[in-house]
């Protein structure tokens, strides 16, 4: 028989699977992005992840690479096995035919279809099941998957990068480069991990970005331009056919038809949508037609205006801000959030346990929205 895991060796194990799981991070969308490990007797035997939708879960993979050796061996996971018929069969399933003797999983699966189905149907067959493993851990580590399968919009995130002053570029416009190298490859980073990124129509015009990712490996996320006028040029670099991402540009009700037909011919969607509460787009309803096309997070890169309508909206869950050690100044530089502002004190945007990265001499503050 296996030797007992004690509660130290579950958690290692877990974190190793944590670690596996960052591998598909906008590849599995609108799966999570989970890992497994398969152990005996303190051994790794097999492990994978979920690493395109429509490809065999994690469970799958790891169970696999262990073979025959995986009877009355622990699998380690970051969410809950599912058990229901999706397009794979349920991981219990393999769970069960592979013998395993223990299943250990972080943070159950909010998913309806689920709903602790998994680990409940695998305890009645006989097998151990120990469930919330690093759950905090694994809830974030999942938290793109967890809003889109609870509420069916993605999960936003507000990225800017800024000068100890809160400068995003000088007062001529300049901005390249407030950040250093590291700081500029990790942003490019969250580009792959995310499904989609939005700015609106001044960075657009301002700053003519691709809008992709530029690492090696890296994968290019679906490009939204907010546009209510649809002022972008057909030449925009966002619409360069060399990237394999789609460009989607949402604009009002009454943007001008010719130039709608214009970007659809550079080769751009081009999606109408009502006004929100405060006469610009309705975000709030862009989001949920993103959520619907299987996006499950969103990352704004710029610029001020559009980060304060997502933020009085209360529709941003996340705040990825990098801070470069220099000090601009001037009254008209522009800074990270734009809009009138919230009136008093207590209205403002209330962030939540933060957490500060040093990438070279930059730092990078995340914290999650207070709800």
């Amino acid at each position: 028989m296996p030797s007992p895991a004690t509660d130290r060796d579950d958690r290692r194990f877990m974190r190793r699977a944590l670690r596996l799981a960052r591998r598909g991070l906008g590849r599995s969308s609108p799966n999570p992005a989970v890992g497994a490990v398969v152990v005996k007797n303190g051994r790794v035997i097999g492990e994978g992840f979920h690493a395109k939708y429509g490809a065999p879960h994690a469970e799958v993979h790891a169970l696999a690479a262990a073979g025959a050796e995986a009877k009355d061996a622990t699998i380690y996971v970051t969410l809950e096995p599912c058990h229901h018929q999706g397009k794979t069969p349920p991981c219990t399933r393999a769970i069960l035919e592979a013998g395993l003797a223990r299943v250990v999983f972080g943070a159950s699966d909010p998913n309806p279809k689920v709903a602790g189905g998994g680990g409940d149907f695998l305890a009645a067959q006989g097998i151990q099941v120990r469930p919330g493993v690093l759950r905090p851990e694994c809830q974030r580590e999942h938290r793109f998957f967890f809003k889109h399968v609870t509420t069916g919009r993605p999960y936003v995130v507000l990225k800017t990068a800024a000068t100890l002053d809160g400068r995003t570029a000088a007062h001529t416009g300049d901005s390249r480069w407030v950040t250093g190298e590291k700081a500029r490859r990790h942003a490019h980073r969250m580009r792959a991990w995310l499904d989609a990124i939005c700015v609106g129509s001044g960075t657009a015009l301002t700053d003519d970005p691709q809008l992709t990712c530029r690492l090696r490996g890296g994968r290019d996320p679906l490009r939204v331009v907010v546009d209510s006028k649809l002022s972008l040029p057909p030449t925009a670099k966002v619409l360069d056919e060399a990237s394999t991402a789609n460009c989607l540009v949402a604009c009002g009700p009454k943007a001008p038809a010719q130039r709608r037909a214009a970007l659809e011919k550079a080769g751009a969607e081009v999606l109408a949508l009502p006004l929100g509460p405060a006469k610009g787009l309705d975000l709030a309803a862009l989001l949920a037609e993103l959520g619907r096309r299987g996006v499950t997070s969103l990352l704004l890169e710029g610029g001020a205006g559009l980060a304060w309508g997502f933020l009085a909206a209360g529709l941003v869950d996340e705040v990825a801000y990098f801070y470069a050690p220099k000090l601009i100044g001037g009254a008209a530089a522009p800074g990270m959030i734009g809009g009138q502002g919230f009136a008093i004190m207590n209205q403002a945007v209330t962030l939540e346990r933060p957490r500060l990265r040093r990438l070279g001499d930059d730092i990078l503050l995340q914290a999650r929205v207070l709800r």
